[in-house]
């Protein structure tokens, strides 16, 4: 009886001791098992996770210095994949955004949330690390606020900026990242007080302005200097 206790007692020992072991390395020399960093100097994890023979693998925590016990990142490491999941944090738990990531780059589809909240705030495209596709932004409410397309991290084509209500306020067009084309202002009910054209990011030709549907100015640009 006594003999298995003391049997029980170093199995539990030894699981506690060696089951629980950090930083260690494979035959080769690579990171493998469990591993923790800290902060020069200090108690504060840096990140904790476990590697396989040199590659990350699983769920990785990384840790700011005044952060504590909570995780301000988590990345998700799949054996089989450089693909990464990824989720930012608030101090507070929340989540700030999320998506997915090869290497340092942003890849496919990545969600933003409203302060304290789990409302989408915005989605954005991502192709090798560039915006790529729709980036949609809504109010709290979950109405669409703005939409704007990206081409290889460059605005292109049109943006529209909407009330909490959807009415369309602001139609712009870019071209190549510059406002490009017509130009559009509405009031909150719809109706349209201003339109003209950009070139280039400046304005260029002839800008109307309505009031109550009915055209009350226009006016030429690029403005003329007085005296020339």
């Amino acid at each position: 009886m006594r003999s298995t206790l003391i049997f029980c007692v170093l199995f539990f020992t030894n699981f506690l001791i060696f089951g629980q072991k950090y930083n260690q390395y494979d035959a080769q020399g690579k990171r493998h098992g469990k591993w923790q960093k800290k902060y020069e100097n200090t108690d504060q994890l840096r990140y904790e996770g476990a590697f396989e023979h040199g590659k990350e693998i699983g769920k990785f925590k990384f840790y700011k210095p005044s952060s504590g016990d909570s995780p301000t990142a988590i990345k998700i490491f799949s054996k089989d994949s450089d693909t990464v999941a990824v989720q930012y944090f608030t101090k507070r738990g929340k989540v700030i955004s999320e998506g997915k990531m090869v290497g340092k780059d942003r890849i496919d589809q990545w969600k933003y949330y409203h302060k304290g909240s789990d409302k989408i705030m915005m989605t954005e495209q991502y192709q090798s690390g560039k915006l790529n596709g729709k980036q949609l932004t809504y109010f709290e409410n979950g109405q669409l606020t703005e939409k704007i397309s990206f081409v290889n991290g460059k605005r292109q084509g049109k943006r529209i900026i909407y009330s909490e209500k959807g009415t369309t306020l602001k139609e712009f067009h870019y071209e190549n990242d510059q406002l490009h084309g017509v130009t559009k202002y509405y009031d909150t009910n719809g109706k349209l007080i201003i339109e003209g054209n950009y070139k280039k990011d400046r304005k260029d030709g002839v800008w109307k302005y309505y009031e109550d549907g009915k055209l009350t100015e226009q006016k030429l640009f690029p403005l003329q200097k007085r005296g020339s």
